[in-house]
């Protein structure tokens, strides 16, 4: 075997445990980074839905619309349950005709067929998809979650308007009818329906059916209540 040329150049030392330090540190930096864009994706997409109505997502409303147009739609009320829980839902009417910009009322009940206190939560969304931006809720007993007694009915309103918008936008000018649709969950979180341990009595009193309010401060049982069609008037 020859000998090492004279004066050629020293291969350099690689430092394996430095390299493999840095490649480490930069996939951790990646997953970190990947973990939170899951976690902010969750909020950026709601906010998407919310703005474009993507997913048939309804919009959340202030106040009434300053006007009202001829044009009509049919809207139509859908109710279902999750096999998570055993409730009775149903709406109390299965359509209105309403015109663009004008303020309506219609009302769901539910009922606990279950043996124990259960709080409920409602998902929902409207057909067509595109409808989504232009249907708007004013008060809805989806914005909170409902805790009902064993055998326990409620009357929950929805008081809504189709945004007169709609008529500008020609994508919408095929759409006849929507469709608002909600779906009852049992909610995940169950503590509040859970029976009161001593000394507690006067805090869980608060959730109590018969002496509780509804999800617009309205108590259980009151005349007060906003009727099918009507606006809600001031629950305080």
């Amino acid at each position: 075997m020859s000998d090492p040329v004279q004066g050629a150049p020293t291969p350099p030392v690689v430092d394996v445990s430095r390299r493999n330090r840095r490649m480490a540190g930069g996939l951790t930096l990646l997953v970190a980074g990947m973990v939170g864009l899951s976690f902010a994706a969750v909020p950026l997409y709601d906010l998407f839905c919310r703005v474009t109505g993507f997913g048939g997502t309804t919009q959340v409303a202030q106040e009434v619309p300053d006007h009202i147009l001829e044009r009509t739609v049919t809207v139509r009320f859908n109710g279902d349950v999750n096999n998570s829980i055993n409730w009775a839902f149903r709406p109390e009417t299965t359509a209105v005709d309403v015109h663009l910009g004008e303020a309506m009322t219609v009302a769901y009940t539910a009922r606990n067929d279950e043996s124990r206190p259960v709080i409920g939560t409602a998902t929902y969304n409207v057909t067509p998809d595109k409808a989504g931006r232009y249907f708007n809720k004013l008060q809805c007993f989806c914005f909170t979650e409902q805790r009902l007694e064993p055998g326990q009915s409620i009357e929950m309103p929805v008081y809504f308007y189709v945004d007169p918008a709609m008529a500008d936008d020609p994508d919408m000018a095929d759409v006849k009818t929507i469709t608002l649709s909600y779906t009852f969950f049992r909610a995940a979180d169950q503590s509040a329906a859970l029976p009161p341990t001593q000394g507690e009595g006067a805090a869980a009193g608060a959730l109590d059916a018969a002496g509780g309010k509804d999800y617009q401060g309205y108590a259980q049982g009151s005349d007060s209540k906003p009727h099918p069609g009507a606006a809600p008037t001031d629950g305080s």
